[in-house]
């Protein structure tokens, strides 16, 4: 119990810190952990928890500087053009439209599972429309990490193959039946959407569209006729990113070296000559600077949190308030806890170390290990809030806001779409509100 108080005292020092922009992230990411460790007598160990802590995320960084990399060098290339011209004359300057073709956009490019390839390829094509229209970039945002947590359920997102393989059951048992929860989360989205589109189009009223001379581009590049361009690559850079997207989503290899191999090809093709590719490496400097300093300081604070248990004794304790008698109802309890225990912890911590404790818990009231599963994921939007979320560090770097902003605008959306969806899973049979027992 010491150390789940330990462990959430550090979250919410650590959250109270960067909502209020008193520390950075980074240093928060470092500092705060480093104090509760020693503070709970792990002072010998912490540096070991932190290099293995470091470890770990290392990947995820180094995949993140070339897909950083690869991307600025396809918009440098011009190749989302064309795509922002037809996305600007579908929807036109009007911000529900707008709004409704990012859900749209943002649902279809996370088929593949991935949420760093949906922030990369949405923020790149509909970034620059926002930036015309004057339409704040939360909005762009908030619809992305919603439309993305939803698809993130498909069987080969993560959360759905973890706790398939966590409660060793067949993927086709625990996906069914979310399809129709899945459709209630695009609905909601959309609905969202809506509302933040009436939103902008009152904020913006009477304002004209910035359709020239304004902001064009991503924060990668400005601009659409800087001497970059490579508009007669267009079909060919179309071709390697179709490539690189196919290879993402069957795993033809281990991720950062598909993003390694595409950023060569890219850069060779685009700018042959070794000063240009120096040039085009140095004016993306700075995001990649920042994000990795992200990740690998937010490897330190899951290195300490894991490190000394903290993590582990976070989750009985939250398993622990829940008296007998509310055991029949296990599943929708699953499925609301679902939203703070995933704020709090990794994926792999709560879906191997959490959830098949609360299946085992749950079948002794008869309530079947796959309603368990499929209610454990409800919370997938909350928990892309989370600090620990890479992703999140790199949509906020890509927008251009500070971390604090974005879950302050998104947070309160994110817990409603997860509350939306509980709803349509327990309307469509996806987990029961009770068990059958009774």
């Amino acid at each position: 119990m010491t150390l789940a108080l330990f462990g959430f005292a550090m979250v919410g020092v650590f959250m109270a810190l960067i909502l209020t922009k008193r520390l950075s992230a980074i240093a928060a990411l470092i500092l705060v952990p480093l104090i509760f460790g020693v503070i709970a007598g792990f002072a010998p160990d912490l540096g070991g928890m932190i290099i293995k802590g470091v470890i770990q995320v290392a990947p995820t960084a180094l995949m993140l500087v070339f897909a950083i990399l690869y991307f600025g060098i396809m918009i440098d290339a011009g190749l989302f053009d064309p795509l922002v011209n037809l996305v600007l004359k579908l929807v036109g300057t009007d911000p529900i439209r707008i709004a409704v073709g990012t859900v749209i956009l943002a649902t279809v490019v996370s088929l593949d599972g991935d949420a760093v390839t949906t922030a990369l390829v949405t923020t790149s094509a509909l970034l620059p429309v926002y930036r015309r229209v004057g339409m704040r970039t939360l909005t762009l945002g908030a619809l992305l990490l919603m439309s993305n947590s939803v698809m993130n359920l498909l069987p080969w997102g993560g959360p759905a193959a973890r706790v398939t393989s966590a409660l060793h059951l067949d993927i086709g048992q625990v996906f069914l039946p979310l399809i129709p929860v899945m459709l209630v989360g695009v609905v909601a989205t959309l609905g969202f959407a809506v509302m933040l589109g009436r939103a902008e189009r009152k904020r913006l009223a009477g304002r004209e569209p910035l359709l020239s001379g304004g902001p064009v581009a991503p924060a990668f590049a400005e601009g659409s006729d800087r001497p970059e361009r490579r508009p007669r690559l267009i079909l060919v850079n179309l071709a390697l990113t179709l490539a690189l997207v196919a290879g993402l989503a069957t795993g033809i290899a281990p991720l950062p070296v598909v993003m390694m191999v595409a950023f060569a090809l890219a850069v060779t093709i685009n700018y042959p000559r070794l000063s240009e590719q120096r040039e085009r490496v140095s004016s993306h400097a700075d995001n990649i600077a920042n994000i990795v300093a992200l990740i690998l300081s937010a490897g330190a604070f899951t290195g300490i949190l894991n490190g000394t248990g903290m993590v582990d004794a976070m989750a009985h304790a939250l398993i622990s308030v829940i008296p007998p008698s509310v055991g029949p109802y296990m599943a929708p309890i699953t499925a609301l806890a679902s939203m703070p225990l995933t704020f709090f912890m990794s994926n792999d911590a709560y879906y191997f170390g959490i959830v098949p404790v609360v299946a085992q818990t749950a079948a002794g009231f008869g309530i079947d290990p796959a309603a368990i599963a499929r209610a454990s994921l409800m919370g997938g939007a909350v928990h892309y809030m989370s600090p620990l979320v890479a992703g999140l560090y790199l949509l906020a770097a890509l927008l251009e806001v500070e971390m604090a902003d974005m879950q302050k605008f998104i947070l309160p959306k994110a817990i409603g779409l997860c509350l939306i969806m509980i709803v349509g899973g327990l309307l469509f049979g996806a987990f029961p509100l009770v068990a059958a027992a009774l």
